[in-house]
């Protein structure tokens, strides 16, 4: 176990993730009979063949309630040819089979609550797979075993080892992201284990789509066939998991489910680095006798052997940031919607919901559009949710690992390089709180307790824009007139009155900017400023992004320098710092390609320090970019 520890180590860090998520049980009617299950029941057990449409979207929406990311649907596999019941439930509702039904309730939840819906529905053929691709941005099948003479599947058809192989092969070409694993117990060998955790190795290395393997152990149940076996030996199933670990590619991520185990810390000593799908609102309806534990169980279990606990997607990091390849173009939204910028689950506190909007009978603010259905309550900047509290002044966590390396270089005194920082931004729970910590302390010798902010008035001139920005929502231009609000091009006299009612407020300060109005030459912005200061001489003019800088001076065919130099002499006093956004050529490149480029923006900012002004950097995170 020492081994898998290392590797994992290696190639994951400190952090172990879980999803969170809901179970939906589709369907418990299944056409095999394994001799360990207690999920397929007859049709003389089930009030319905078939879960209906609003019991699957009543319980998504009460994961999405709760914060969840994901519906798990689980279900028995091709009922419809074992039982006539359900093979006619499904003509009569228009499906022509359980799979055609699974896709239609997963584009539901998917479109309804935004939940990102798992497929889990065993032993799929090719075009099965294809059509689930489009609403399920991952999917799932447990290998079990290679065995085919065991008992435990004499009465399931589609335990057939090669059944379970094609599937995943297909999954692979079809390039889906795909889970699945081996049973632990049933009656196998650990030749047997070995053999199937290659096999899985295989074919991730033809198609690389393997995302994560999951080693459960076997446990009997009554009323099964398996009842009287003994369960999984604990010392089989720690060394099971430790040669998953040790066999399969270290990208490939490694799970065994916790509620499993009655110790499910020392699951992380042989060498997982995944809870699984822990549930706040649904039973493990697979496993139902085992609850889920606890999500403070699983933290302090992942702490105590200096791990940080992280939620995730359905589809894991390295498949989410790659969304041309691995996802379905109607699924790059859902799943960007719900992604940090490493391609984790946001784990701001609240609800995700899809927004949806219809045009506003009556326009008040300029808002033409108003928003319809759920509000989500996760908090975004100019949300007017409540800040969640992420940090705290609790001084008891003890952190180790990367992090803590690089926290204890800047204490003393060392520079951080660049992948440092990036280690940094993958800091999670008592890690921020460490980072939160060393930086109050810098903040605290550089400046001491004193906190600043100036009463300030924005004075946007004009909403008219000739750039095309992605993000943009002030901007109004050929290609954006359907947007919210009309164009407006202000006067020098509105923006002077302006001027004037703010000093008369209080405010020491004005900030001028707004879009690359057509019509604009350069010395426009020069009269803005000359005429903020002839109707208040004492107010702080901070004014005119980068971009209007450049372009101004672009549109006189003036020297940057010379220009700015007019700008100051009319009164313009320091630069702000946006038009930055991220200062990437790539990432502008995807959200404003027209715009200035990062050497455009630093060398504006560069002369107009030469020219004795001061100026700011704004960033705009959490769009495109990653940490690197």
């Amino acid at each position: 176990m020492t081994e898998a520890r290392a590797i994992r180590d290696a190639h994951f860090g400190t952090r172990v993730t879980y999803s969170p998520k809901v179970f939906i049980p589709l369907t418990m009617l299944c056409r095999d009979k394994c001799g360990y299950c207690t999920f397929a029941q007859p049709p003389a057990r089930l009030e319905n063949p078939y879960m209906s449409a609003e019991q699957v979207l009543a319980i998504a929406k009460q994961g999405a309630r709760a914060g969840c990311h994901e519906a798990l649907f689980t279900l028995g596999e091709r009922p419809e040819l074992r039982y006539d019941v359900a093979k006619k439930w499904l003509a009569d509702n228009g499906y022509d089979s359980t799979v055609h039904y699974l896709h239609d309730m997963a584009q539901l939840v998917l479109h309804e609550t935004g939940l990102l819906p798992h497929a889990n529905a065993g032993a799929l053929y090719r075009d099965e797979l294809q059509m689930l691709r489009s609403v399920s941005p991952s999917q799932g099948m447990m290998i079990e075993t290679l065995r085919d003479d065991l008992e435990c599947h004499r009465g399931a058809p589609d335990k057939v080892p090669q059944r379970r192989l094609d599937t995943l092969e297909w999954a692979g070409e079809l390039q889906i992201p795909f889970t699945t694993g081996i049973l632990v117990g049933i009656g196998e060998t650990r030749e047997d284990r070995i053999d199937a955790l290659m096999a899985i190795a295989e074919s991730h290395a033809r198609h690389g789509h393997v995302q994560e393997v999951i080693v459960q152990n076997f446990l009997p149940k009554p009323r099964t066939g398996m009842q009287h076996e003994a369960p999984c030996p604990h010392d089989e199933y720690m060394w099971s998991i430790a040669a998953a670990r040790v066999l399969l590619p270290p990208s490939i991520h490694l799970q065994a489910p916790p509620n499993l185990s009655d110790d499910f810390g020392v699951l992380l000593d042989a060498g997982i680095d995944d809870w699984g799908g822990v549930s706040p609102v649904t039973a493990d309806h697979v496993n139902p006798e085992r609850p889920w534990p606890a999500l403070d169980k699983l933290r302090v279990a992942s702490e105590a052997r200096g791990k940080v606990l992280a939620p995730r997607l359905t589809i894991y990091p390295e498949f989410a940031t790659q969304p041309t390849r691995w996802l379905a173009p109607e699924l790059h939204f859902p799943v960007l919607d719900r992604s940090d910028a490493e391609g984790l689950g946001r784990d701001d506190p609240g609800q995700v919901w899809p927004e949806k909007v219809t045009a506003a009978d009556v326009v008040h603010d300029g808002a033409e559009v108003v928003l319809v259905g759920h509000r989500s309550t996760q908090w975004y900047s100019g949300a007017n949710n409540p800040t969640p509290t992420l940090v705290t002044n609790e001084h008891t966590d003890t952190v180790t690992g990367r992090v803590a390396e690089i926290l204890r270089g800047v204490e003393l005194g060392h520079r951080i390089n660049e992948q440092e920082i990036v280690d940094l931004f993958a800091a999670r729970g008592p890690e921020v709180r460490a980072i939160a910590r060393v930086a109050d302390k810098l903040r605290f010798e550089a400046v001491g307790d004193v906190v600043t902010w100036v009463h300030n008035r924005n004075i946007n001139y004009t909403n008219v824009c000739t750039f095309k920005c992605k993000f943009c929502g002030f901007s109004k231009g050929p290609l954006s007139l359907n947007l919210r609000g009309t164009p407006y091009l202000l006067t020098l006299e509105d923006i002077a009155q302006r001027a004037k009612e703010a000093w008369d407020m209080g405010a020491t300060e004005v900030t001028l900017q707004g879009g690359i109005h057509p019509d604009f030459d350069g010395d426009y912005y020069i009269h803005v400023a000359q005429a903020v200061k002839d109707a208040v001489p004492d107010m702080h003019v901070h004014g005119f992004t980068a971009l209007e800088v450049t372009e101004g001076a672009k549109r006189l065919n003036e020297p940057l320098y010379e220009y700015i130099t007019r700008l100051k002499e009319a009164g313009l006093a320091s630069l702000p710092g946006t038009a930055a956004e991220i200062l990437d050529d790539d990432v502008r490149a995807i959200l404003c390609p027209d715009k200035i480029n990062t050497e455009e923006w630093l060398e504006c900012h560069q002369v107009a320090h030469e020219a004795g002004l001061r100026s700011n950097i704004t960033i705009m995170f959490g769009s495109v970019e990653h940490p690197h």
